[in-house]
């Protein structure tokens, strides 16, 4: 029978060939992180809603990424919310100020952050290295911008990049600083809320209470340049 045949001879071609075929876990595909889809062949990063947006929040918009420096919803007595925000041009520097619709959807930028420790300076470089590998990277401190008021040796970072492109780096939210310079509180002034300037040993400058001596070691938020309190395991180590 022509039939039974061509099936037969089917079935042998198909075995022939699932034979040779690899198998296991080289077989699979390698993946993307799941921040990531496929669209069309290319790689891109998933859209993201403004009423997701954070601190830090890499977005892409006619081309350029951005990341989100400041954010506020707003939810106006009449008409509908929306969220205002401050965004840096990662690729120049600048910044500029837009606003969104609530629950807008905006893509998202294809930006992978990589731990690093601060090293050295290099002339206008500053030199970073991932302590796992121990591979270093150079960032011309025009990509650092105002960040660079908070590097010393041996700060923990994250640099962020496009590709190879280095676009910025993240300093940690709150760091343990010196004082290295602050004069001493006037006595009898008890004003509640009364402060001073001190200068910290990477050389910014905060304002903090007047019982702040030179030498104390103080938690500063470094996204509002605000004193936090003192360090009292780091002063007791002193």
């Amino acid at each position: 029978d022509t039939t039974m045949l061509r099936t037969a001879l089917a079935a042998a071609i198909f075995a022939s060939a699932t034979a040779f075929a690899p198998s296991g876990p080289s077989f699979l595909p390698r993946l993307r992180p799941s921040s990531c889809s496929a669209v069309g062949g290319l790689r891109m990063a998933s859209p993201v809603s403004s009423n997701d947006f954070k601190s830090g929040t890499p977005i892409k918009i006619d081309g350029n990424v951005y990341k989100v420096v400041e954010f506020l919803h707003v939810k106006p007595g009449k008409g509908s919310a929306f969220v205002r925000t401050k965004l840096k041009n990662l690729q120049t520097g600048g910044s500029i100020e837009k606003t969104f619709r609530a629950g807008e959807m905006v893509d998202g930028a294809d930006v992978f952050k990589y731990d690093m420790q601060f090293n050295y300076v290099d002339g206008d470089d500053y030199v970073f290295m991932d302590m796992e590998t121990f591979d270093t990277e150079s960032v011309p401190k025009s990509i650092i911008g105002d960040n660079v008021m908070w590097l010393k040796e041996g700060v923990d970072v994250k640099i962020l990049k496009e590709e190879a492109k280095i676009l910025d780096i993240e300093i940690p939210m709150t760091m343990s600083l010196e004082v290295t310079q602050t004069d001493p509180g006037e006595k009898g002034n008890t004003a509640q809320g009364a402060s001073k300037p001190a200068t910290l040993e990477t050389g910014v400058e905060v304002m903090v209470p007047l019982f702040i001596k030179t030498g104390e070691i103080i938690r500063v938020d470094t996204a509002e340049k605000k004193y936090l309190g003192r360090d009292v395991e780091a002063n007791k180590k002193k």
